[in-house]
């Protein structure tokens, strides 16, 4: 999800995920509660056999809507499994895939199973009781000031830039990659993902208007890339991140790429950014800024834009159904992997630019597709360098933790539940 130098030694620092430094407390420990288990293993059950997929008991039983070829999700300590899923509900089941009370050969293919029967894994009557089992995400992990979006992005954007540097191709870019001609026989296009990531940058810094002598504000820096190719176009880009550790290593790309005296890379809340620009671009970081302050952060790109000014934005998007039901919920995302996050619809951003802005999208296209195959490219690479990761002195938790985000999110765009839009606005 590269080859340039790190300029700081992370694990000199901070300590690694390791349970038995208290990384993991009480993982390993399902509790215990009958009452739960016995409902949670029903539900399963139930679930499995309206789905084309199987459930395969340590004794070989198998059950299930599907046939041999079909997922299956295989049970080695189902016990805790399924106190976990009674305790957690979906947290749980990412939890039981993290310590190993279950297994797949076909990680992708159980989750998409689920994703495309999202709405019917719980009963109705169950589900109108969400929020008397769903506690809500943590007051500490709201986004409403700056010292709380700079920990949540601390938490996992600066865990190690040389893990990142493993999965992601040579340009850097974690968002999603815009693929264009053919497909192989594996089903993948042949194109590499550098060419496609770049052409994806490119199409935001279009729908900007980003050209020679534009003054460009870059919201979310990454590792630079979509700043390097701006500023590659003769533009003057203004970027912006809460991560120190990717500001640096942002800085010595640009260096090597020969731009650096074309870009200022600030770490800095948006809400604090001053100026004005001809164009505002910001790939896949609304999802981190929280749907109470969606308002301001397109008032504030409203502020700083000059008149005939531009924005090009590139968002994961859900239904806005699903937004509705879930927008409250603390998912197994939310805790281990993205904390104070969530993914605004189509209708959610039109609804918020409409009220609270004088922005309106002119122009828009959806590439949700390509980040199935995206996030599919990663994942192999990620699992082929699988030892690499360990030597970083990552555990053998964290390894499972993120091939189950890898997969999760593979299946979730594949399935369409999932969305990516870039989207070119203007003022009114």
């Amino acid at each position: 999800m590269s080859t340039s130098p790190l300029s700081d030694d992370l694990s000199l620092r901070r300590p690694v995920p390791r349970p038995a430094e208290g990384v993991w407390p009480g993982l390993k420990d399902p509790g215990e509660n009958r009452l739960r288990m016995s409902v949670a293993r029903g539900l399963m059950r139930a679930a499995v056999r309206r789905m084309p997929m199987r459930l395969i008991w340590p004794d070989g039983t198998v059950e299930g809507g599907g046939g041999p070829t079909s997922p299956a999700i295989r049970l080695i300590r189902p016990e805790a499994c399924f106190t976990r899923l009674g305790r957690s509900g979906l947290i749980g089941f990412g939890e039981g895939w993290m310590v190993g009370d279950w297994h797949s050969d076909d990680l992708v293919g159980v989750l998409q199973c689920f994703s495309e029967n999202i709405e019917e894994l719980v009963p109705r009557p169950l589900r109108k009781m969400r929020g008397f089992y769903d506690r809500g995400q943590p007051r500490e992990e709201d986004a409403g000031d700056a010292s709380a979006s700079q920990e949540n992005v601390h938490r996992h954007y600066d865990l190690s830039n040389d893990l990142f540097q493993l999965f992601l191709d040579e340009s850097m870019m974690y968002s999603a990659a815009w693929f264009s001609g053919p497909i192989g026989e594996d089903g993948q296009h042949t194109e590499s993902l550098t060419a496609a990531q770049h052409r994806k940058v490119d199409g935001v810094l279009d729908l900007a208007g980003v050209r020679d002598c534009s003054r460009v504000l870059e919201i979310g820096t990454g590792w630079g890339e979509a700043a390097i190719r701006a500023a590659k176009r003769g533009a003057r880009v203004t970027t912006l991140t809460l991560s120190v550790e990717q500001a640096e290593l942002a800085r010595s790309r640009a260096e090597a790429a020969g731009v650096s005296d074309r870009i200022t890379i600030d770490v800095r809340d948006y809400r604090d950014a001053v100026g004005e620009y001809d164009s505002v671009i910001s790939l896949e970081m609304i999802e981190a800024v929280g749907a109470a302050y969606w308002p301001e952060y397109f008032r504030t790109v409203d502020r700083l834009l000059a008149p005939g000014g531009r924005f090009g934005l590139q968002s994961i998007t859900m239904p806005h159904h699903r937004l509705r039901a879930t927008k409250s919920s603390y998912t197994w995302i939310h805790k281990y992997i993205f904390p104070g996050g969530i993914i605004p619809s189509v209708e959610a951003i039109e609804a918020t630019l409409a009220r609270h802005t004088t922005m309106h999208i002119d122009d828009r296209r959806s590439i949700g597709p390509d980040y199935a195959e995206t996030l599919h490219r990663w994942r192999d690479t990620f699992l082929a360098r699988e030892g690499e990761v360990r030597d970083l002195g990552f555990d053998e938790i964290f390894v499972r933790m993120w091939d189950f985000y890898l997969a999760y999110s593979e299946a979730g765009f594949a399935t369409r539940y999932l969305d990516d839009w870039q989207f070119g606005m203007t003022r009114a």
